[in-house]
């Protein structure tokens, strides 16, 4: 053991710390000039060499490690480099003196990354990162037969690097890159540019950009029933694990009926923008047999939407009850439909959604209505209030007037869809009171036709009740003359029956 008076002191422990540091910057001083010297003097075939030996030799008094992230891995592309670059841009401050940007033909948005040579600080759980694009131009030299004489190529090696404390070289490694590729994939997916497929029996490949400007924002429906479908959606999202667990496919179903013009066809369009899926759009009647349902199942990918409208005319289903399901497969049958919702051929793939849409619920058969098929059965309803004023924002960019309670008033007693007002709206988008005085007169024709026709339906189904009123009248006296005649034939029966005892 040591005793106290063998101890240093406190002066001499901080001055030979002092030393020790000076010592260091000193070397790392040295290093530096000896590389700067190296690159200006000394051929390029042996700056390699002689650059290695001294960063590793400074690498022995730093406490940073640097993890070099190449583009490419051999000849395939490397998937944590297009990441950290995605991530990165958006960790972009104005501190950064050169930039570089690009955009595709296909892509909405300027893709805005930064120059080589320049560096970008990151925090992650207190640790401080720093990030560096690096592009260094490679000669190779080959011989070219055509010509007999060596040609050189210049070719651009890029790779980003990324500088930290050695301590969290752990941590870096197993939580921050991997948090990297998760966030780069969350950016790809809000830019990416929604699709629409046609699928048919002869359709092949067909899609486009789906530019439906329809958000949950703009939809004119009602307010709770919007909160509701959207809390669903964002359920369905997080419970990846969850389905796995309960042992269920990763899909939901959606009914989405109504009247026409109520807005089913935005709503789709409105989740599809919501959510980023693709949609696919199955045309039934294009379809020759269960065979090609099942095909064009296993052809849609994950994190779409497919979407059946107005199931209830599409095709003539073959019941089951009806032997539809033991015929041969020439033919769509019930049977058919719903193994591709929620059958095996159901399981073959994540994250999606079907949507059915019709005009009339009540023609579905109860097969295709019960959970597991249609989860979530969503009524698109006649025009609400609230749905007016949604509406009025939109196309007039107004958020109240002196007409809306009138407007309100007319909406909640007559039937009207969003698509007739909206079509009122759009007669005058400049002038605000001419248009609603337009929907106010437009309400005020429609609320007197629907009286009227009440009125005439109430009339007719008085005379209806009046002929079966007449026509059961005349049952009940065709029943009493056959019950006559019955009596009649029995007193005869009856007298002979006498006098045979007799």
């Amino acid at each position: 053991m040591y005793s106290l008076t063998s101890m240093p002191s406190t002066t001499s422990v901080f001055s030979a710390y002092t030393t020790v540091a000076a010592s260091t910057m000193l070397v790392r001083t040295v290093i530096n000039d000896v590389q700067s010297l190296v690159s200006q003097l000394i051929p390029r075939t042996l700056q390699e060499k002689i650059l290695s030996r001294l960063e590793g030799l400074s690498g022995k008094f730093s406490s940073q490690l640097t993890i070099t992230i190449d583009e490419s891995s051999g000849l395939s592309v490397n998937e944590i480099y297009q990441a950290a670059e995605m991530y990165l841009s958006t960790r972009i401050t104005p501190s950064i003196e050169q930039l570089k940007v690009s955009k595709e033909p296909q892509e909405k948005d300027i893709s805005v990354t930064i120059n080589k040579g320049q560096k970008i600080i990151d925090t992650f759980e207190g640790i401080q990162l720093t990030w560096e694009f690096v592009s260094t131009a490679t000669q190779k030299t080959s011989f070219d037969d055509y010509s007999g004489f060596y040609a050189t190529e210049t070719a651009e090696r890029k790779s980003i690097q990324l500088s930290f404390h050695k301590k969290y070289m752990e941590k870096v490694l197993r939580i921050y890159l991997p948090y990297v590729v998760e966030r780069s994939k969350s950016i790809i997916e809000n830019k990416k540019a929604v699709k629409l497929y046609s699928l048919g029996s002869y359709s092949g490949d067909n899609s486009i950009n789906l530019d439906h400007p329809s958000t949950f924002e703009t939809m004119a429906m009602d307010q709770k029933l919007k909160k509701e479908l959207m809390d669903d959606l964002d359920r369905f999202l997080k419970r990846r694990r969850f389905y796995k667990r309960v042992g269920k496919a990763w899909k939901r179903g959606y009914l989405l009926y109504g009247p026409p013009g109520t807005g089913k066809s935005s709503l789709i369009a409105a989740m599809a923008n919501y959510l980023k899926f693709d949609i696919y759009d199955l045309e039934l009647t294009s379809l020759r047999s269960n065979s090609d349902l099942r095909r064009l199942l296993v052809s849609t990918g994950n994190r779409s939407i497919l979407v059946i409208e107005d199931i209830d005319c599409s095709i003539e289903l073959e019941n089951r009850q009806s032997g539809g399901c033991n015929q041969d497969d020439s033919q769509i049958t019930l049977s058919g439909l719903l193994n591709f919702v929620d059958g095996l051929w159901s399981s073959c793939g994540d994250e999606r959604i079907i949507v059915f849409t019709t005009n009339y619920k009540e023609r579905l058969d109860p097969a295709l209505l019960r959970p597991g098929r249609m989860d979530m059965h969503i009524h698109m309803s006649y025009l609400t209030q609230d749905g007016f004023r949604i509406l009025a924002s939109n196309y007039l960019n107004i958020k109240s007037h002196p007409m809306f309670p009138e407007i309100e008033q007319l909406i909640k007693e007559t039937e009207v869809t969003p698509a007739e007002v909206a079509e009122e709206l759009m007669k005058s988008e400049e002038d605000a009171d001419a248009a609603l005085k337009g929907v106010v007169d437009f309400l005020g024709r429609k609320k007197k036709e629907q009286n009227n026709c009440g009125k005439s339906k109430v009339v007719e189904e008085g005379k209806d009740e009046d002929n079966e009123e007449e026509n059961g009248n005349q049952k009940m006296d065709e029943k009493r003359k056959r019950g006559g005649k019955k009596n009649k034939k029995g007193e005869k029966m009856m007298t002979k029956r006498g006098k045979t005892r007799k």
